[in-house]
């Protein structure tokens, strides 16, 4: 007899969850309940629904055939740019293995030594000439290399006078690199190579780039009544798991999408987040080639002294010549526009007067905004009602008519949580302005694409690039700055999603795409590579401040003396 009433009991059971289910799935014919009733029975469908919730995230394809067709075909003139910029990046390879090497047999710092060549003369150094390092990588038994394709960074500095220089790196793809400086200040100077990565941890970034672009991703919330419901969203998504919903970018093409809710609509979507970062995303083998103090960001040392003693200038000019350099802690462009100091708020405010400064980007955009703001106490924050480090942001100085405005890029965003109707593309806010002379735009577009392969950031910057094109045809008085990639604190994990392996490709793409045009760069990266303090995702204050000095400089240029007759 019991046994009669259980089995009764779990029928019963299973018809009204069944019936529960197929209330749930048409809650918007019920909106006249009572809402108590209905919040006791959203409340049961969440517990409900939590249970089958997958543990795991969706299994990608490596081979990326799901994401072949997203967004628009590019015209042929598009292919044959895309495959410029790609061989323009291209890094070299270490040999093919059967297997993965041993950590012994990959580049070590430690072992690795750098010399400082004498000058072809035989004679002193001088202001103006060109510096030559050459640098022997060797293994961790102590063995030279003999292919190249390890990630270097090389500086000149001198600590006591505040003056730095980023060197240039050349890869003779045979375990030898040259590193070049230009001697641009006199008295003492210290040669600093440092290796960013062993060319064995840039092949394990490059695989990463290439088969996983979900090790970031992204969710949205879908929300109609009290029913909710949270899913996967990205670029690139397996279509064969569940329906997707699509909001690719009418105007741009740009492709975005999300797992469709199980009981909502597409249209219900309320809002875009990160979701996390995914883990165990290489092997034991190969976590050992990123090792903060072993193989990550290391100096390397020099085989005799690493100091050199510069004169005063001979006529030899230098050969090598980077965007600017440190003295006294101030940055000094070689060529272009002449730096002004903008030192006190009122400085500020008489450049910006009467104009509107639009800020697009990421977080280094948003710190920019944030350095004016507290810098400039007349410029007052609107409340906007907006999230925390997300925007967007709007601080208007009425006395003299000026606007600051900033705005986060659109997907892939990796901020917390961004309404979804505040997502927008960069490239459709750029046809929104009228543009002019009192009209500043700014961009900065780098960090957040480093885990997508480098095809999806050219598409980004092919549609700004265009957008920029139409703006400065309509307003030929448009001030327009684009600020770069720059370097920043590596550990394992920052390595594998924002490596400056990534952003050093991304940010000689960003060159290559903008060069010729009517725009304005400041040199984040040459300007934190030069710079003695530590490199940080948000560059310390000094740096920003010179940062800064380059864009009003860029926006009020010193006046032109007229030649006195």
């Amino acid at each position: 007899m019991c046994r009669n009433l259980s089995n009764y009991a779990l029928i019963f059971l299973f018809v009204a969850l069944s019936g529960l289910i197929f209330l749930l799935r048409n809650i918007h014919t019920v909106e006249n309940w009572n809402c108590h009733t209905v919040s006791a029975l959203y409340k049961l469908q969440s517990r409900i629904q939590s249970s089958f919730i997958p543990v795991n995230l969706p299994t990608f394809h490596h081979n990326r055939t799901f994401c072949a067709n997203l967004g628009q075909k590019p015209s042929p003139e598009d292919e044959l740019e895309e495959r410029y910029l790609l061989g323009s990046i291209a890094w070299p390879r270490p040999p093919a293995r059967s297997a993965p090497p041993a950590l012994r047999q990959t580049s070590d710092p430690v072992h690795s030594l750098f010399t400082i060549l004498p000058t072809r003369e035989g004679r002193a150094w001088h202001v103006g000439d060109q510096l030559e390092v050459l640098v022997q990588m060797h293994d961790f038994q102590g063995r030279p290399k003999h292919y190249g394709g390890d990630f270097l960074l090389a500086r000149l500095h001198t600590p006591e006078l505040g003056a730095g220089v980023a060197g240039q790196v050349l890869d003779h793809k045979n375990g030898l690199y040259s590193a070049l400086f230009p001697l641009l200040w006199l008295g003492s100077a210290q040669v600093e190579i440092t290796m960013v990565h062993s060319s064995e941890a840039v092949a394990v970034l490059r695989r990463l780039r290439e088969e996983r672009p979900d090790r970031v991703f992204f969710k949205s919330l879908f929300r109609l009544g009290f029913l909710s419901e949270t899913t996967l969203c990205n670029i690139c998504l397996p279509p064969d798991q569940q329906p997707l919903c699509n909001y690719t970018d009418l105007y741009t093409g740009e492709p975005w999408y999300c797992y469709k809710p199980k009981m909502l609509s597409c249209d219900t979507r309320i809002n875009h987040a990160k979701g996390g970062y995914l883990k165990h995303l290489i092997t034991n083998r190969e976590a050992l080639l990123f090792q903060s103090g072993v193989n990550l960001k290391v100096a390397i040392h020099a085989s005799g002294a690493d100091r050199i003693n510069v004169l005063p200038r001979r006529k030899d000019p230098t050969k090598f010549a980077p965007s600017g350099f440190y003295y006294a802690d101030s940055w000094r462009p070689l060529g272009g526009t002449s730096v002004r100091r903008f030192n006190d708020s009122s400085a500020i405010t008489q450049c910006l007067k009467n104009k509107v400064v639009n800020m697009y980007g990421d977080s280094t955009a948003r710190q920019w905004f944030e350095y004016l703001t507290e810098f400039v106490p007349e410029l007052k924050e609107f409340n906007l009602h907006s999230p925390k480090n997300v925007g967007p942001f709007m601080a208007v100085e009425s006395t003299n008519n000026i606007l600051l405005k900033y705005r986060c890029h659109g997907p892939p965003i990796r901020f917390s949580t961004v309404t979804a109707s505040e997502l927008r593309y960069v490239s459709n806010e750029l046809d929104g302005l009228a543009g002019g002379p009192d009209t500043v735009v700014v961009l900065s577009i780098w960090s957040h694409f480093s885990t997508f392969p480098v095809e999806v950031y050219i598409r980004r910057l092919r549609h700004i690039r265009r957008a920029v094109l139409r703006l400065l045809d309509r307003a030929p008085g448009t001030v327009v700055v684009i600020r770069s990639a720059n370097l920043q604190a590596l550990d394992q994990e920052v390595s594998l999603y924002n490596s400056d392996w990534f952003s050093l490709q991304l940010d000689d793409v960003l060159r290559a795409m903008f060069r010729g045009l009517n725009v304005q760069l400041v040199d984040a990266w040459q300007m934190s590579a030069a710079h003695h303090l530590p490199h940080a995702l948000h560059p310390p204050e000094v740096i920003v401040k010179n940062m800064i000095d380059v864009l009003l400089s860029h926006i009020c240029p010193e006046e032109k003396k007229s030649p006195q007759t």
